[in-house]
């Protein structure tokens, strides 16, 4: 076995690296940018080393300073984690070459895999199944286009040299071909510095299941079992669940045997997962591609067979046998994993940069587990993926799993950006969810239900928000009188007294656009509060409240509640039941010196690369027009006109660089 190792990646898989090696005793060697000089994963690593800018290009993805890194420090071995240079044949090459282990696969495994294409003309031989669809390497565009009007629409086009949703766009009819197919080659390029794309039949109503394989240097190969990642948004992940449920041993059995026959072919080593399409309609299943590497979601592998598999990956690498026969592994239970990113899911799943200025993780136990790189105060920068953590839950079946998952969801905490914590909430609490109504359109089929509409804040949020504002003015009054070299002052109370008039206090609030008032008189251990409801009926509700360690506990109208409460900048902001309102007390003497003027501007949503500009100072266009795409997180954003009018003027042009919030185009009615 090792005795130190070097890990070329960052974030949670960093850290979850790290942990498995202080667990068997391997010191280890951190890496980082400068984006990253202060992360989770330096802090908890041996010995750390930087490698240069925020940039990957100019950090993470410099495969020859990292191997330098790793000779300097004695590393004998590289943990590539995921991403990064998990898939880089060279990289797997250069190691071996400077005698050091590289965690994974051989880099003839992965070049086989690494082309979509390839690897489907591969998979074909060894007997896998295939979707029907073209894998060759013509890229002509009008041959394309011909390929799917063959196959009839729609048709799924993806890059053949990456993953994750990158590059993959489904096409419905032939006149969206061409442009569909421009936009994926882009976004290959883009991420993979390789535009060539295949073209498949798609599926109506799939399910994504994968197949976590591992194999040792002595050609044995087993299945740990299968995983559904069919919740999905953007063709990209974010809740994944171990075992598929609905899944016969027979069909288990096949799958799982494919996987095998697909891991073999390639004369695989250490671990790996073979994705398939699994067609509801008919119970077929597919090959779609292999990840040379270990997945984000195999915690739920961890979970539900009681393995390490980052420990089996070490003990593989250093030249052991698998740990375990096929036939000694077992389920047992059922597991979820939740992503948590800092993403906007009313604007599309957008993802957002910022501060964490509050972040509060479930308790960890034997059935609730969470991997995060991140601590609070760190920064989601736009640099890489916006993954907040991976919250991990297992029970004895699918239901108490489930339930398990949707209370962990109401402990996380995050305050400073916006999260998809609420859409995971829901999607855990939706009926068909719990049914095992999966498939690739879930999310798409009840967007409704699971991205709700704002509702009105209620009146027992307003009351809370008062009795928080009330207490920090209070503590403040405490604090002031106690620096005070007059502290028996009657000025320095808090009790509301007034001389000729009702002992009061009023409190302005705004969320959103809307303004809410709430009148507080001081009574004996508490206050009334007069508070105009959703419908516009005034109510009165008497209330207390006392604030300890960011965190208020209220009687309100007989109702005893609590919620974390977070003071960031001039705004408040309330959790309840892993619920966030955030409120911006004001002084309504001073609002209309507010500027209320927005104009016709159009703004980045978040810091980005323009790669298209559809329009030109003095176009017409009408309401939904596409004006401009930004890249940004390396995925493609199109902007869209708000309404109908002539654009005035483009402020940006094709290849240059936008901040978030930068005017992109002026467009006058």
């Amino acid at each position: 076995m090792f005795n130190k190792i070097l890990v070329a990646n960052r974030g949670e898989i960093a850290c979850r690296v790290i942990a498995t090696a202080r667990k068997l005793g391997i010191k280890t060697v951190a890496v980082y940018s400068d984006a990253d000089a202060n992360a989770r994963h330096v802090k908890l690593a041996d010995e750390a080393i930087r490698l240069g800018p925020p940039a990957p290009r100019e950090s993470y993805l410099k495969a020859d300073l990292i191997l330098d890194i790793a000779r300097r420090t004695g590393a004998q071995a590289v943990h590539p984690g995921y991403g990064f240079l998990s898939e880089n044949e060279a990289f797997a090459d250069a190691c071996v070459a400077a005698g050091i282990a590289f965690i994974g696969p051989p880099s003839s495994a992965i070049a086989a895999m690494g082309s979509k294409s390839a690897a489907k003309t591969l998979m074909e031989s060894a007997g896998v199944p295939l979707v029907p669809g073209y894998h060759g390497d013509n890229q002509d565009a009008d041959f394309l286009k011909a390929q799917a009007d063959a196959m009839g629409y729609p048709v799924l086009i993806k890059a053949s040299a990456g993953g994750g949703g990158k590059g993959m766009k489904i096409v419905e009819s032939s006149s969206d071909f061409a442009s569909q197919l421009a936009s994926a080659k882009r976004e290959a390029a883009a991420s993979f510095g390789d535009d060539k794309v295949l073209v498949e039949k798609y599926l109506t109503k799939p399910r994504h299941i994968e197949i976590q394989v591992f194999a040792d240097q002595m050609g044995e190969t087993v299945y740990l079992f299968e995983r559904d990642c069919s919740v999905q948004r953007r063709h990209q992940k974010v809740l994944e669940e171990a075992p598929a449920p609905g899944l016969d041993e027979a069909t288990r059995k096949q799958i799982g045997e494919a996987a095998v026959r697909a891991a073999k072919a390639v004369g695989y080593v250490g671990a790996g997962t073979v994705e398939f399409i699994f067609d509801v309609l008919t119970g077929a299943f597919y090959f779609m591609e292999m990840n040379t590497r270990l997945q984000v979601e195999h915690p739920v592998t961890e979970m539900i067979t009681g393995l390490d598999l980052v420990e089996w990956q070490l003990r593989v690498a250093s030249g052991e046998p698998l740990p375990l026969k096929q036939h000694e592994l077992r389920i047992h239970g059922h597991a979820f994993e939740a992503r948590v990113y800092a993403e906007d899911p009313a604007r599309d799943f957008l993802p957002q940069i910022g501060s964490l200025i509050h972040l509060q993780q479930p308790a960890e136990s034997r059935h609730v587990r969470v991997d995060t790189g991140v601590e609070a105060g760190d920064e989601i920068s736009p640099w890489y993926d916006p993954m907040i953590a991976k919250l991990i839950v297992w029970d004895e079946n699918r239901d108490r799993a489930l339930d398990r998952l949707a209370q962990a969801l109401t402990e996380y905490e995050v305050v400073g950006l916006n999260t998809n914590l609420d859409f995971l909430g829901e999607l855990a609490r939706h009926p068909a969810f719990r049914a095992q109504e999966l498939d690739t359109g879930f999310i798409g089929r009840h967007r409704d239900a699971l991205i709700p509409a704002a509702s009105a804040v209620d009146t027992e949020t307003l009351a809370l928000a008062a009795l928080a504002e009330l207490a920090y003015a209070e503590q403040q009054s405490t604090l002031q009188r106690q620096r005070s070299n007059d502290a028996d002052s009657p000025w320095w109370s808090s009790d509301g007294w007034r001389l000729n008039q009702d002992n009061r206090h009023a409190l302005h609030f705004r969320i959103g656009d809307t303004e809410h008032a709430v009148m507080a008189h001081y009574r004996e251990g508490g206050y009334s509060l007069e508070i105009t409801d959703a419908s516009g009926t005034l109510q009165t509700l008497d209330a207390s409240g006392q604030i300890s360690h960011h965190r208020i506990n209220a009687t309100i109208a007989g109702h005893r509640l609590s919620a974390s409460v977070v003071r960031h900048a001039d705004q408040l902001t309330l959790i309840r039941d892993g619920r966030n309102t955030t409120l911006t007390p004001f002084n309504p003497l001073l609002a209309g010196l507010e500027a209320a003027d927005q104009g016709g501007g159009l703004t980045a949503p978040m810091p980005g690369t323009v790669v298209a500009v559809h329009v030109a100072t003095g176009d017409v266009v009408e309401k939904g027009t596409p004006l401009m795409i930004l890249e940004a997180m390396k995925m493609e954003h199109t902007i869209l006109a708000p309404h109908a009018g002539k654009v005035a003027e483009v402020f940006f042009k094709q290849g240059e660089q936008v901040r978030e919030g930068a005017a992109l185009l002026e467009i006058t009615a």
